[in-house]
């Protein structure tokens, strides 16, 4: 192939130069077009995200930083961490409005911003500054990320936890094999172990355990144990220890111990042993994933991951490999299966695709463009998945098709990948990343903006909350919810909205009166009941659409319950 880029390469080149001269602020600036609509656009999402956000907005209203609650339910599943942080957030930028799910956003975008720049600093250790600034690139515009940074869940900020503590120990892995190399300094390695001991907070033993094996089987494949030492474990442990310690013991004390035997007794120990919550999937599953999941870095990583395993040889090659290779391989074998499982490598896999690209000067062998042009399809794959995502869906779970204008932005980031792709399969690798991050600025607009708000179908609890919002009235009881019970519409009516078993329902709308949703599978059984009880209710109205985190249709009507006399 011909060495000339398809494209007006010295003008890419420059932007992509004049990027890297203040990588900071473009990857902030980068990371806001990329998430913030979505941050802003999207409805609270079921059933993970709603429940961190009201547990979060419980812990606004009553001001118990220790105990984590959904309702009057405990909800010990994941540490403090992220709570605090959103909390925390809703309570700077809410300005008492606690139902405004951005707010709870903000600790996600934050975790996803500081994941980016830490990749940066993390490949700074093994490579200049164009290559670093490809790698947090590359990391800032994959779609699991944006989808983890756009949403109140852990995973982001759990993502920077594990990128500061790797960084470190990289470092003093790198150190020990080049005595010219100067090892991590004490304060650096307490703030690497301070890094771990937030992820402990944060999501319980992931961000210890990725650490730990990544340097129990470096130390395995080199056989050689003694640079372990410069890690300073027994300061460390104390480090970690003082940050997750008070919290430890004072949940301890709050629940009983039901926190301990929820979250590592059924939680972890039960993802580890069964597909939980309907979530089993057989090995292959992130493999089958990756087309979307890692999508744009696609572009470069099959010979990237072929040119790393050539050169294993090399110390940072060989710590991005064990660390990239032990989540992949766990996340794969664990039966319970979320996408967002092998998130932690991205930044090992990004880094791993910036060094390649960041050293090939001579023409590519035949089998190299052999695996440039799969890793192309592969790109292509994905690019025609999210381009035809927002423009098709809002036809099976919206009222009408996408506005034109919102259509040929999608077509015009499709264009903008291509000539990306074509860039990268003349070796010209920086203006094709140059327009892969307009591409994917403008597709993931389009998702987020123009399609996902309009699948109306899909935002049954928005619906109902607004059903309710118009036809309640003052002194109205808490709304009583029958059947649909999802933590969304919790989240958007309120902490003190009734959740009765369905055994239960008419006798607290009987008792009580107000607005009652019921779902319609409920709805003879509530009526006759509440019949039985002499109350009465009318109806007000219907929304009807797909429960998504069922995979079902759901109608839900709007009653006005008269109590018994």
């Amino acid at each position: 192939m011909s060495g000339e880029s398809v494209s007006e390469t010295p003008l890419a080149e420059r932007i992509y130069a004049a990027c890297t001269r203040r990588p900071v602020l473009v990857l902030f600036l980068l990371c806001l077009a990329l998430w913030l609509p979505g941050i802003l656009s999207l409805p609270a999402m079921d059933r993970d995200e709603a429940r961190f956000a009201q547990a979060s907005k419980q812990m606004v209203e009553t001001g118990n930083l220790v105990d984590i609650r959904f309702g009057t339910v405990p909800r010990y599943k994941k540490p403090i961490g992220i709570y605090w942080l959103q909390a925390a957030s809703t309570a700077v930028f809410g300005h008492g409005a606690l139902n405004a799910i951005w707010t709870y956003r903000v600790p996600s975008f934050l975790g996803g911003f500081a994941a980016v720049l830490l990749t940066f600093w993390l490949v700074r250790a093994i490579g200049p500054p164009s290559v670093a600034f490809a790698a947090a690139l590359l990391l800032a515009l994959c779609l699991l990320l944006a989808v983890e940074s756009i949403i109140a869940t852990t995973d982001a900020v759990l993502l920077a936890t594990v990128v500061a503590g790797q960084g470190v120990l990289l470092r003093a892995y790198l150190a020990a094999r080049d005595s010219a190399r100067a090892p991590p300094g004490l304060a650096l390695i307490l703030i690497g172990w301070a890094a771990i001991g937030i992820g402990v907070l944060i999501k319980g033993p992931v961000t210890p355990v990725i650490c730990l094996f990544t340097a129990l089987l470096l130390s395995l494949w080199d056989r050689q144990w003694s640079w372990l030492r410069t890690l300073r474990p027994l300061r460390g442990l104390g480090v970690l220890l003082l940050i997750v310690l008070p919290w430890l013991i004072a949940i301890g004390i709050e629940s009983h111990g039901a926190f301990f035997a929820q979250s590592l007794g059924h939680d972890f120990a039960g993802k580890l042993g069964t597909g939980q919550e309907s979530h089993g999937a057989p090995p292959g599953y992130y493999l089958a994933l990756s087309t979307i999941t890692l999508w744009p870095a696609t572009l470069f990583l099959i010979p990237a991951l072929v040119s790393a395993v050539r050169n294993r040889r090399d110390p940072a090659i060989r710590f991005l490999l064990v660390w990239a290779g032990l989540v992949w391989i766990a996340a794969e074998l664990v039966p319970t299966k979320l996408p967002h499982y092998v998130l932690p490598a991205f930044p090992a896999l990004m880094a791993l695709a910036a060094l390649w690209f960041g050293a090939v000067k001579a023409p590519l062998s035949r089998a190299q463009r052999y695996l440039v042009g799969v890793a192309a399809v592969q790109f292509a794959v994905g690019m025609a998945l999210i381009v035809a995502a927002p423009i098709l869906a809002p036809r099976f779970y919206g009222h009408g098709p996408l506005p034109l204008w919102f259509v040929l932005a999608g077509l015009a980031g499709a264009v903008i990948g291509l000539v990306a792709l074509l860039n990268a399969c003349h070796r010209a690798f920086h203006p094709a990343l140059t327009f892969t991050a307009a591409a994917a600025v403008l597709l993931y607009g389009v998702v987020t903006v123009g399609g996902a708000p309009r699948l109306d179908r899909l935002w049954v609890s928005e619906h109902a909350a607004a059903l309710v919002a118009h036809n309640a009235r003052p002194g109205d009881p808490p709304p009583i919810l029958i059947g649909y019970q999802e933590p969304s519409l919790v989240f958007l009516l309120g902490t003190h909205t009734r959740l009765p078993a369905s055994g239960d329902a008419a006798a607290a709308a009987a008792r009580n009166g107000g607005l009652a949703l019921v779902e319609e599978r409920d709805r003879s059984g509530f009526l006759a009941h509440l019949s039985a009880l002499g109350a009465n209710a009318h109806a007000l109205g219907q929304v009807s659409g797909l429960n998504y985190s069922r995979g079902k249709p759901v109608r839900i009507t709007l009653y006005r319950v008269k109590p018994a006399p």
